[in-house]
């Protein structure tokens, strides 16, 4: 995956939104994945370390090795694992197409938002298999923008959604890969494949989601995209605007949101 096919952007805010997400997101996404001290793990995509350092906090003692393609998030990775007193992380640039590792390098493997963006997910995951140990797990997470819903309802916030699905689509990635990953895990040889949907519910009772993901997570995605299904002619900028606002609207007191991620493992 090149820079330029993460239909997000590189900018400031999209690294303020990953981290939001992550935060707000750990309980229900990380709280079950643990590894032993002494293991070697492979993040792959691990962007600006959102996800890193939930996983270096919650197996201290395993080595972890986490890559990204694009060099300045491993740069911003960088200090905000410095800054945390993160040590048992080493950090790489790297194509999970084109990886360094030798055969049966890794004990276990994560990859948590990386295979949406990816035009060959099934060659990337054969990828992975090579480097992972016979018996080895992976750990792979996505999520699945056809699951969201909510009220009030919109015809143009569906669009906005819609707008931000085909400019991914478009750049070769698929906004819709939760609901494929029992079928590329098992196409790609491994076994003992489980998934998991992890569904995120929110209302007026719950502000730190509404904050943390209505507004800061999933919309913000959202709204980062414009610019991209503009240039793309997928709506009119008015029209994006009006889905936009009415999506933050689901963050009002009487607003509600639901989201569905998929978290799959297997074992190779």
């Amino acid at each position: 995956m090149s820079d330029e096919k993460y239909v997000h952007g590189y900018t400031g805010r999209e690294a303020v939104r990953l981290h939001d997400q992550a935060g707000t997101l750990t309980a229900l996404l990380h709280h079950d994945t643990r590894y032993p001290p002494g293991s070697a793990v492979l993040e792959a995509g691990c962007g600006v370390g959102a996800q890193t350092i939930i996983l270096s906090r919650n197996s201290p003692g395993a080595s972890i090795t986490s890559i990204d393609i694009s060099p300045d998030s491993i740069a911003q990775a960088d200090g905000l694992l410095r800054r945390a007193g993160v040590v048992n992380v080493t950090l790489a640039v790297g194509d999970v197409f084109d990886l360094s590792y030798g055969d049966a390098s890794f004990d276990h493997i994560f990859a948590c938002f990386l295979l949406e963006h990816l035009d060959r997910p099934e060659a990337a995951l054969e990828h992975l298999k090579r480097v992972l140990r016979e018996g080895g797990s992976i750990t792979v997470i996505e999520g699945d923008h056809g699951s969201a819903f909510f009220h009030p309802d919109s015809e143009k916030a569906k669009l906005a959604i819609m707008c931000l699905i085909d400019s991914q689509s478009a750049l070769g990635g698929d906004a819709l890969i939760g609901r494929r990953l029992y079928p590329l895990l098992e196409e790609a040889g491994f076994r003992d494949v489980s998934v998991s949907p992890r569904m995120v519910y929110v209302d007026s009772s719950r502000p730190e989601l509404v904050e943390g993901f209505t507004r800061n997570t999933f919309t913000a995605m959202v709204e980062g995209a414009r610019d991209k299904a503009i240039e793309l002619g997928l709506a009119s900028p008015e029209d994006l605007d009006e889905g936009i606002r009415d999506l933050y609207r689901t963050a009002e007191h009487d607003g509600v949101f639901c989201y569905t991620f998929f978290k799959g493992t297997a074992l190779k």
